[in-house]
């Protein structure tokens, strides 16, 4: 069988095909990911304390921040790699690629500066509690303020290779990554290290995991890129000229700002939730573990979709482009009511996976789970606004237009989520604190649609 070139793929294949052969590795990387950022909440929830899960609820925000820093170079240059190479500017790509590699590696160093100089001041204000601190303190230092920089810079990679079409390899880099924390996790947390130091051990693990997966990709770009429009080499990223830089940091500060603000409200909520106490805190870190999972699909979707929808914009491709956008809409409606059916029927069980009931605390952890089941239930009903959300802004950030993903991302979390927050919480509590994510979600999915349909139309 003849091998299909990058241009074919996102030219002339049939539709479902270009988007399988992107997104399903995409996907797969996703799930991946999720499991092994789950793993450690599973491990050192079988200690059955639930102090030790609060921690990590507390430290995983922090974590998840480096996701924000690698859209700001990973989807603002590869998104313009691709319409790049759409615009046959494949000498331009490259000082983008190379552009964006230095970058990430800067504001990784930066990141991991202000971490560890504030690092308790930055913990409390996330919602640690005396009970808490010193686990969230282990497992920052080892895996924000030491490894920051694999992780932004393996992340940035990934998505530099799968906008030139490579998202096969940069899947197998983040998978590869994913499945040895699954192997290490409980190598480090009850055989190498003493009893008690669970939280330090699952921190190592995830290092070591996250290093390896650099070094791979980063080999890998070096790679393909004797062939391919993409440079790591320093020469190529001085030569970058202003207007590229101005069209990467269009797409790349929106696309930061989105997954930023989402931490900053995850922030709040945890901040909100910790007044109501450490068992409460526990169990809303399990959930917004738990419900990543439509999450992933469907960030993994469109990530593969983001390549396609801009390449064809710039080559002017409309109705190739158009016909990927309302298929990957369909897909992802269809995973997300999936989602939400699975969670309302087994939300106890998948719960349980997180904390023991049979060691430690036995009784906290019971009403640990009690809360987070019943938070999940709640919490799932957002999964189709959040898709929604999702899928318009990868659609704008595809084709460069960053104005309107900057007013979608502060309007969702600013404007709608964090003040249902304190609304919902003032009147009912733990319930309606959990409830603001459905109200958020809703308001920002109908601000996209309406901002989708309006740049529609000045397309036309």
């Amino acid at each position: 069988m003849r091998t299909v070139s990058k241009r074919e793929l996102f030219e002339s294949v049939p539709v479902s095909k270009a988007i399988a052969a992107m997104a399903i590795p995409t996907i797969v990387s996703q799930l991946i990911n999720l499991i092994y950022n789950t793993v450690d909440a599973i491990f050192i929830g079988r200690t059955g304390d639930p102090a030790k899960t609060a921690a990590v609820t507390v430290a995983f925000t922090l974590f998840m921040m480096t996701v924000a820093f690698s859209n700001l170079f990973g989807i603002g240059g590869g998104s313009l790699i691709a319409r790049l190479i759409g615009a046959k500017r494949e000498e331009d790509a490259k000082k983008v690629s190379a552009f964006s590699f230095f970058c990430a590696i800067g504001i990784a160093l930066l990141y991991s500066l202000v971490i560890g100089v504030f690092l308790d001041p930055i913990l409390r204000l996330f919602g640690a509690s005396d009970a808490t601190i010193g686990y969230a303190r282990q497992y920052v230092l080892v895996v924000v303020v030491a490894g920051n920089l694999p992780v932004i810079l393996s992340q940035t990679v990934a998505h530099l290779l799968r906008n030139a079409g490579f998202s096969r390899q940069a899947s197998i880099g983040l998978s590869g990554g994913g499945i040895l924390n699954i192997l290490l996790d409980p190598l480090f947390m009850f055989v190498l290290l003493p009893e008690g130091m669970e939280v330090l051990g699952a921190a190592v693990a995830t290092l070591l995991s996250n290093l390896i997966a650099c070094v791979y990709l980063v080999l890998t770009l070096r790679r393909v890129s004797k062939t391919a429009p993409l440079s790591f080499r320093f020469r190529d990223a001085k030569a970058i000229k202003k207007p590229e830089v101005k069209s990467l940091f269009a797409v790349g500060v929106p696309s930061a700002a989105l997954t930023a603000l989402f931490d900053i409200a995850n922030i709040f909520l945890n901040s909100l939730m910790s007044a109501h106490g450490d068992l409460e805190l526990a169990a809303i870190g399990i959930v917004m573990r738990a419900e990543r999972l439509p999450n992933a699909i469907n960030i993994g979707l469109c990530q593969g979709m983001l390549p396609i929808v801009a390449y064809n914009y710039s080559s002017g491709n409309r109705e190739r482009m158009n016909k990927v956008i309302r298929s990957v809409r369909l897909y992802g409606l269809a995973i997300s009511a999936a989602c939400i059916i699975l969670f309302e029927i087994f939300a106890a069980q998948v719960v349980r996976l997180f904390l023991s009931t049979s060691a430690g605390r036995v009784d906290d952890s019971v009403k640990t789970i009690g809360f987070a089941a019943l938070f999940l239930q709640i919490r799932c009903l957002a999964s189709i606004s959040q898709f929604l959300n999702y899928h318009t802004s990868f659609c704008m950030q595809a084709v460069g237009n960053g104005r309107d993903t900057l007013v979608h991302a502060f309007c969702r979390e600013l404007v709608f989520y964090i003040p249902f927050m304190y609304l919902l919480n003032a009147l009912f509590g733990t319930v309606g604190l959990v409830c603001a994510l459905i109200a958020g979600e809703t308001c920002g999915a109908i601000l996209a649609l309406i901002l989708f349909i309006r740049w529609k139309r000045r397309l036309s």
